[in-house]
């Protein structure tokens, strides 16, 4: 073990991802299906007279949608193309331990510059830290912290990004029984795991202005309050989008899989299963209501079948 982990230090400080530039320049297709996606009405995004008021020379592109100006392409993806082979050599030393998983955990973002239509991208990683190893409820493993810098074509630094990775061994007991993946709990989404054990789907709201929010998080993006209660939903919605997942097949899931973005009654989206029907017969816009998969004793979740058709 002792080699292991010297093994492990002696990736820190090593290139992740050299400098790769993004596919594409910020172009204002692409940042209205993320506003449009996200819910974000902020005109600044697509109204060059609306930014222009702000001081600013036309739209922007959000800050949060740095880290998809230098996302892999499809067939880059599918290709398995590993970014460097120190990549490539810090999967197989984990993949020797038996630390065969990896769930992301947490990312810090810095904005430091806006990106405008036209501008390129550039992505550089950096390993800063691998943690000895950790006892986690999904397993024994490590944390691995890497820094991102994104950088445009002036070379000035847009963001930094540090984003932290567990690189676990999955419990043997877990995938004997092929149960469902855990998810990963905190103070910020605890409350809506435990209500959903209650077969009960709240979603978060600020106590200062209102706003009803999901993903689950301890601040408004409205008016940045800390304060917050729940609401319960009505469990009425419709198929926002979705997809249809065939492989990988993972123990505890019934495929095809229906993934599916389902916009609530209430204006908030969240992402479920489908069950009820099959995936021919999914719609965009169709009605659905609110069902519950018990996936076992310690894990309940919200999912949405077909609204039942009222008889008149």
């Amino acid at each position: 073990m002792s080699d292991f982990l010297a093994a492990l230090e002696a990736f820190e400080g090593k290139t992740l991802t050299p400098t790769t530039w993004g596919p594409d320049e910020v172009n204002v297709p692409m940042i209205r299906h993320w506003v449009e996606t996200m819910g974000d009405t902020n005109p600044i995004y697509l109204d060059d007279d609306a930014a222009r008021t702000t001081g600013r020379e036309g739209v922007v592109a959000p800050a949060l949608m740095a880290q998809v100006w230098t996302m892999r392409t499809f067939n880059d993806k599918v290709a398995n193309n590993d970014p460097s082979q120190v990549w490539t050599d810090l999967i197989a030393t984990f993949d020797a331990q038996g630390f065969t998983s990896v769930v992301a955990t947490d990312s810090d973002f810095e904005f430091l510059v806006e990106l405008r239509p036209g501008d390129r991208v550039s992505l550089t990683e950096v390993i800063e830290s691998i943690s000895e190893e950790k006892k986690t409820g999904l397993g024994v493993g490590h944390f691995v912290t890497t820094l991102k810098t994104y950088r445009n074509g002036d070379d000035e630094i847009v963001a930094t990004q540090r984003w932290r990775t567990l690189r676990f061994a999955p419990k043997p007991a877990e995938k004997s029984k092929g149960l469902r993946p855990r998810p990963a709990l905190n103070a910020d989404n605890l409350f809506w795991f435990e209500a959903a054990k209650e077969h009960r789907l709240v979603i978060q709201r600020c106590s200062t202005c209102g706003t009803l929010r999901h993903p689950t998080g301890p601040m408004c993006g409205a008016c940045r309050s800390l304060e917050w209660d729940t609401v319960d939903a009505s469990g009425r919605g419709t198929v926002y989008s979705f997809v249809v997942n065939h492989h990988p097949q993972i123990p505890g899931f019934d495929y095809p899989l229906i993934v599916a973005t389902i916009e609530l009654e209430e204006g908030t989206r969240l992402i479920a299963n489908m069950t009820g029907v099959t995936p021919d017969e999914v719609e965009i816009d169709m009605p659905v209501e609110l069902d519950w998969i018990d996936a076992d004793p310690d894990l309940t979740l919200p999912a949405f079948r077909p609204a039942a058709r009222e008889e008149h």
